[in-house]
């Protein structure tokens, strides 16, 4: 198979698909390559006796107008999905007790998962001199602005709940750019909120509101919604082995697919792939700049999913819980999505979503199935209040790249990637190796690699 085309993209995961989406509505000649028999990447959803449950990602966050504009070029195609807003509670384990996470300073003040010293501490905050290390962990910022409690149980929950990471191996410049601007710009994480919430905003900052979302029937809906607008005529699936190199003017892409091979000639090329497959997918990148860009750590994670039509543990009544590192449990935290979204359990049922593993964790990655179903078993059962464990569905979900987390590599990482596109003129490195890991980020990102082609 031979074709010539003015753009290729290689990835159909979220960031790809947006890629493509945008593209047709720029009338752009373009084809997407896709490893697996399927667009989407990590994103499919599944249907099973009575559940509708994810293999990736659960939620996104409406972080950007983006992700909002994006659902309004796709109305009648796919419906957004807010969580329930009866369910904004999350709950943080102390001493094996679930205790709300506050959503406030009165809150804050009152709560016992910080100690007294740090609640009179936070009422400084506001007149602390700002960091001035870029490269400063956020363990450190958090400890330096709100003391040591705020980050074993408000910070560290969160962060092993968005990255399954280390805040002492994330720079919270790349990890969290909005925290990092707001000390920067404002001097102070309380007072700048406060500032934020009184600046005046445009009528497209406000669609970035903030709110949890999913899509009715699961997030493949959207997916499919991408890639049925963008042309299924225009994705290759199933592509092995797909190598690029720079011929004159343009560049060759090759693959297998079904035994045949693939070639496509374009004048750019968009890679939205993890950093791990760069290196032989890019052969004829220098080897030591690819080595700035694999030194991005990967978390390993296990979801396990699980299904219970009738439901006899405790009230589900919250988005969920997190479990502090501090804790020395052997799950991350519990998802409750039969709470959050409709339709995910049957009437009376509940769905939950385990997490297990993580950079801190990553020893329980190497568990047989039967080692992390006793260890769920034991750690669910008691935190939820559950005298029996017999699920209905129980599925273990492994992720070797589950999601990149930005640390001390991430300044080397971006020049290697801006060094390379300087080289190689045409070739646009995307994927969640940069501009950040969630479901909005990815669609940003995707409509933006569109934009600059």
């Amino acid at each position: 198979m031979g074709k010539t085309v003015e753009i290729a993209v290689i990835g159909a995961g979220l960031t790809g698909l947006t890629t493509a989406f945008y593209l047709k509505k720029k009338n752009k000649d373009f084809v997407v390559l896709e490893e697996k028999d399927k667009p989407g990447g990590v994103i499919q959803t599944r249907n099973e006796n009575g559940f509708t449950y994810e293999e990736g990602p659960n939620t996104g966050v409406v972080g950007n107008p983006d992700v909002t504009e994006l659902f309004e070029d796709l109305d009648g195609l796919c419906k957004c999905e807010v969580v329930n807003e009866k369910v904004k509670k999350r709950y943080i384990l102390k001493d094996g007790v679930w205790e709300p996470m506050p959503m406030g300073p009165i809150q804050a003040v009152s709560t016992p998962l910080f100690t007294l010293k740090d609640k009179f501490r936070l009422l400084g905050e506001p007149f602390r001199s700002s960091g001035t290390n870029p490269d400063e962990p956020l363990s450190e910022m958090v400890k330096r602005r709100m003391g040591q409690s705020f980050l074993d149980y408000a910070i560290d929950p969160f962060i092993l709940g968005v990255y399954a990471g280390d805040p002492s191996l994330l720079l919270t410049k790349y990890a969290f750019p909005k925290l990092y601007n707001l000390e920067q710009t404002y001097g102070s994480f309380v007072g700048g909120s406060v500032k934020k919430m009184f600046e005046k905003k445009v009528e497209r900052e406000k669609k970035a509101t903030r709110k949890v979302f999913s899509v009715l029937g699961g997030l493949s809906g959207l997916t499919d919604a991408l890639w049925k607008s963008a042309g299924e005529d225009r994705f290759l699936l199933n592509v092995k082995n797909i190598e690029i190199q720079p011929e004159e003017d343009q560049f060759v892409v090759t693959g297998m697919q079904y035994n045949e091979k693939v070639i496509i000639k374009a004048k750019k090329i968009i890679t939205t792939t993890g950093s791990y497959t760069l290196r032989p997918m890019l052969p004829f990148a220098d080897n030591e700049l690819l080595l700035g860009i694999e030194k991005l750590i990967y978390a390993r994670v296990m979801q396990v999913v699980l299904g219970f039509k009738n439901w006899k543990g405790m009230k589900l009544d919250a988005f969920g819980g997190l479990i502090p590192f501090r804790e020395k449990r052997d799950i991350l935290g519990v998802l409750f999505l039969s709470a959050l979204l409709s339709k995910r359990a049957p009437e009376g049922g509940a769905l939950c979503s385990v997490f297990v593993g993580g950079v801190r964790r990553e020893d329980l990655s190497d568990k047989t199935d039967n080692e992390v179903k006793r260890i769920v078993e034991c750690e669910f059962s008691d935190i939820m209040r559950l005298k029996e464990f017999n699920p209905d569905l129980f599925k273990i979900i492994r992720y070797r790249h589950a999601i990149p987390q930005y640390g001390i590599e991430s300044r080397e990482k971006l020049e290697v990637i801006e060094k390379l596109q300087s080289i190689y003129k045409g070739l646009i490195i995307g994927g969640n190796l940069s501009d950040g890991i969630g479901m909005a980020d990815r669609i940003k990102q995707g409509k933006h690699l569109a934009d600059i082609v």
